[in-house]
């Protein structure tokens, strides 16, 4: 097995949506790692001289393994198990030296090795199932090497599917990795308004990308799913950080974050700006986090230098409230779907209310999204929260001077409110 170089990558942990069959993959693997007591299983496809890894399961930071990675057939055992130069099962890779003169057996320190052909259910050749651990295992047999067949055998009613999806795949991470290699998103800002004044207090960078089909949203959720959502939201952070030098010196900058970006490396990519207090981190990500240690960790460093934590769509579902409780936030940002409709709807009113008591029982303050009308920034001013967002008072530009200029309140409102404040 040579070293393996990165290609399509297909993210199969706990934060992609993995369908049929990849589930049914991973436990078939989970069974043969603890049935040839291996470290790490595999299923490949062949795709000319490489082998690429599609789905694998076990330890797989003890030999470097992640799906998407490739391994040439030339210099490799699965290539001489294929070629009839090796059993399908090899005990002890050292102890045999027609293994051991196999580069890759040595550079990884294998112990122990498996693999059989994959057909699919129309005969073709597919790829490959293979397992290996890093000690011997004397304890391999023949009867290993049938289950391995009698496994290999039953996935054949798999991977004609395994394949369209792989291809699917493939095709999304190379649209997001085109993305990425293009410089990211465009990163557009959109205020965030004092009510009492019209005075811009903070900017949004929210990402755009112009030259694709599918929305902002949309193409996260796929990054995601090929394991590259982090490294895209990277990007954007750090497009919208450059303007950091050009913001007044009384306006915050709102950067989003999943939990696994926060954790992931944004604490020295905010500090190193040089000024962390002078942005938010929002937590954009609904997902059940309360023993999530690290994001609670993450959180701490940063308020440590300045930085202000913020959670999104407070209100709209149960794990909103879940994250304010156990986040404790400066800055809660109420959903759209509340303040929609909210000069109306007085259940609507009550829920504004009572986030705006929240945030002063945890010393935060609220951000009202999406407002859109005069009745609803009215309505806002009325339940007492004090902050806004929405068209009606900004829509996002890609200029950050744009962004922060002017009295945000519309005509006779704006001017009414100054005079009362003066």
């Amino acid at each position: 097995m040579e070293r393996l170089s990165r290609r399509c990558a297909s993210c199969l942990g706990p934060e992609s949506e993995v369908a049929e069959p990849w589930t049914v993959l991973i436990e078939l693997l989970d069974v043969l790692c603890r049935r040839l007591h291996m470290d790490v299983a595999w299923l490949g496809q062949f795709e000319g001289d490489l082998l690429v890894l599609q789905v694998v399961s076990g330890d797989l930071d003890r030999f470097g393994i992640a799906p998407g990675m490739s391994i040439r057939r030339s210099s490799s055992l699965y290539g001489k198990i294929l070629a009839g130069e090796l059993p399908a099962v090899i005990p002890d890779v050292r102890a045999d030296p027609r293994a051991a003169q196999v580069a890759s057996a040595t550079e990884f320190d294998m112990g122990a090795y498996a693999a059989t052909p994959v057909v699919d259910g129309e005969g073709r050749s597919y790829g490959m199932l293979g397992c290996l651990n890093q000690q011997p295992c004397p304890s391999l047999g023949e009867s290993d090497a049938g289950f391995l067949r009698l496994l290999a055998g039953f996935l054949s009613q798999f991977v004609i599917d395994l394949r369209q999806q792989w291809e699917m795949r493939s095709g999304v991470w190379r649209h997001i990795r085109s993305l990425l290699d293009e410089g990211g998103p465009q990163v557009y800002f959109q205020p965030v308004v004092e009510l009492a004044t019209g005075r811009v207090v903070g900017v949004e960078g929210l990402s755009r990308f112009p030259t694709a089909i599918q929305g902002p949203k949309d193409l996260f959720a796929a990054a995601a799913t090929v394991g590259l959502g982090p490294e895209l939201e990277m990007a954007a952070i750090r497009n919208a950080l450059r303007v950091l030098p050009d913001l007044p010196l009384d306006v915050t900058l709102t950067v989003n974050a999943s939990p696994a970006t926060a954790t992931g490396g944004l604490v020295d990519l905010v500090v190193g700006t040089g000024t962390p207090a002078k942005v938010a981190v929002e937590i954009t990500e609904h997902d059940y986090i309360g023993d999530d240690r690290g994001l609670l960790l993450v959180a701490d460093i940063l308020r440590g230098h300045g930085t202000h934590i913020a959670v999104d769509d407070v209100g709209s579902c149960y794990s909103g409230l879940e994250q304010l409780l156990h986040l404790r936030p400066e800055v809660i940002k109420m959903d759209y779907y509340i303040t929609h409709g909210i000069d109306v709807d007085p259940a609507r009113r009550a829920v504004a209310a009572g986030l705006t008591r929240i945030a002063q029982e945890i010393g935060g303050r609220v951000v009202a999204e999406g407002i859109e009308t005069v009745a609803e920034l009215e309505a806002v001013i009325a339940t007492g929260i004090p902050f806004g967002q929405g068209f009606l008072l900004g829509a996002p530009t890609p200029s950050i001077t744009d962004a922060c200029r002017g009295d945000r309140l519309p005509g006779h409102l704006g001017a009414g409110r100054r005079g009362r404040v003066a």
